[in-house]
């Protein structure tokens, strides 16, 4: 299977891109062939909305989103790994998802299937139902397939992640694929 990891942290080696390294260890030793799009550090503009890729055929806005867009209309599998923000994943990948407008009927009908990969100081349960609500949502809308996900809470910091149990987690979620 050929899967996309959209990485959405400003810090390359903070806490949710470690996970995302655990779950593409596994996932590599599963077989699988993983493309790598660091998104928190692309030129992604973010959608207005001036409808111009519906009626035009293609964004107003020439930046790195043709490169992904060209990446995802041929993957199998989009993991979206981001840092949690007050409760939701980064502006960086949420500028991604935004610009599906444009393709969105390509990517419904594929029916692609999807992960989420977070990280969050917090250690509470109050930490993540927000994010896991508008994953939810948003496979439901894109017609994605739900295949889970790792919410890794209390890894605030690298040193408490990969002291965390959400590492093997991210690995055995990337190797059961």
């Amino acid at each position: 299977m050929n899967i996309t990891v959209l990485t959405g942290s400003p810090h390359v080696n903070g806490s949710s891109n470690l996970l995302a390294k655990q779950f593409i260890k596994g996932a590599e030793e599963a077989g699988h062939q993983i493309k790598v799009l660091d998104v928190a550090h692309m030129s992604v503009h973010p959608c207005i909305a001036c409808d111009h890729c519906h009626t035009a055929g293609s964004c107003v806005f020439q930046d790195d989103n043709q490169k992904i867009q060209k990446n995802l209309l041929k993957t199998d599998m989009i993991v979206f790994v981001s840092p949690i923000y007050y409760y939701m994943i980064s502006a960086q990948l949420k500028a991604v998802i935004d610009r599906f407008y444009g393709y969105n009927d390509e990517m419904r009908e594929r029916h692609i299937k999807a992960a989420l990969i977070t990280a969050s100081d917090d250690d509470n349960d109050d930490a993540m139902p927000y994010v896991e609500q508008y994953f939810g949502k948003l496979c439901r809308y894109m017609n994605f397939t739900n295949c889970g996900s790792v919410l890794g809470t209390g890894c605030g910091t690298p040193e408490k992640t990969l002291l965390s149990e959400h590492m093997k987690e991210a690995y055995q979620f990337g190797q059961a694929l």
